[in-house]
């Protein structure tokens, strides 16, 4: 969440190092929290610039607590008000049994479902330059020191990360994201394993999350829910007349057996026009969500004739 917030307020194209970070004494000061087990960046001093894509890297690979909290700070102002964002955004994207109460998710009294960390990951998966990170089998720091990521299925069976996450009482935690070539397009799949508590437990949750991943995209296969032609919808001039939209060209699902598809009908934020002829564009399409989805053109299976004087008449009326 912390990374979804940053790239949220302070966008990051592919190839951008991003806006410069000053690093803070706390910032500094909380890298030697590795005594004590927490997950941080110990090469950083007060002074030193990250770059916002080191930054991310950081936060991403090596889970530096320290710099997430100097992120949230970066980006809120103190870290109190970054959480009331975290907390503000996840209910936004649905995530109810989610709640933040600091920046790096290390406190217990944070806590998630899998099922939460999944609307997450399917936002997380539309930044290219956060997954050209995440996919990274190791990351080099500014100071030359190199950090592996604790994410094993990177870059094996086309897998972008996302984010690992361990601690005793949680145990071995993994929201991943993969994708494959299914009938010409670009099928991005989302999944979390968490609460592996069998030693080691990193490697626990790697391996029950490739047996998820790998399974689940053995499953994806193309089928067609959408022929050219089909009624898909109707239109009308707000005037009394109205006409069928059809599907311009045959429309295929990718998915597994099984599997709810979400069809979106739209103007393409277009006034329908009071009359046209048959054939017309007025909208289209969608099927699916998020990076897979796939869009086909609708158009008037018939003439949507112009309204009569009568009809106008009775409009105003």
């Amino acid at each position: 969440m912390t990374a979804y917030l940053v790239l949220k307020d302070h966008p990051l194209k592919r190839g951008q190092d991003g806006p410069g970070i000053k690093v803070d004494a706390k910032a500094e000061s909380d890298g030697q929290l590795f005594s004590e087990g927490e997950s941080t960046l110990d090469t950083v001093k007060e002074g030193d610039v990250l770059t916002e894509r080191d930054a991310l890297a950081a936060l991403m690979i090596p889970s530096a607590n320290n710099i997430a909290r100097l992120l949230a700070r970066w980006d809120a102002g103190s870290e109190k008000a970054f959480v009331e964002k975290m907390n503000k955004t996840a209910d936004e994207l649905g995530m109810k049994n989610t709640h933040y109460t600091d920046p790096s998710g290390l406190t217990a009294s944070t806590v998630s479902t899998a099922e939460d960390l999944v609307k997450l990951g399917e936002k997380l998966v539309e930044f290219p330059a956060l997954m050209d990170i995440t996919k990274l089998p190791e990351w080099k720091d500014p100071s030359g020191k190199k950090w592996r990521n604790y994410n094993t299925l990177v870059p094996f069976d086309g897998a972008l990360g996302i984010k690992t996450g361990s601690t005793t009482k949680a145990g071995g935690n993994l929201l991943f994201a993969a994708h494959r070539m299914v009938d010409g397009t670009d099928q991005l799949i989302v999944g979390a394993v968490l609460g592996q508590h069998k030693n080691p437990i990193i490697d626990t949750v790697n391996a029950a999350s490739k047996q998820v991943m790998t399974a689940t995209l053995d499953l994806l296969e193309g089928a067609k829910i959408v022929k050219k032609g089909d009624v898909v919808g109707t239109v009308d001039n707000g005037m009394g007349g109205s006409s069928q939209v059809v599907a311009t060209k045959d429309v295929k699902a990718v998915g597994w057996a099984g599997l709810t598809v979400k069809l979106e009908l739209t103007d393409d934020g277009k006034t329908i026009p009071h009359g046209a002829v048959a054939g017309t564009h007025v909208g289209t399409l969608t099927v699916g969500e998020g990076a897979s989805q796939v869009k086909v053109a609708v158009a008037l299976k018939d003439d949507l004739p112009e309204p009569t004087t009568g009809d106008k008449l009775t409009r105003l009326g």
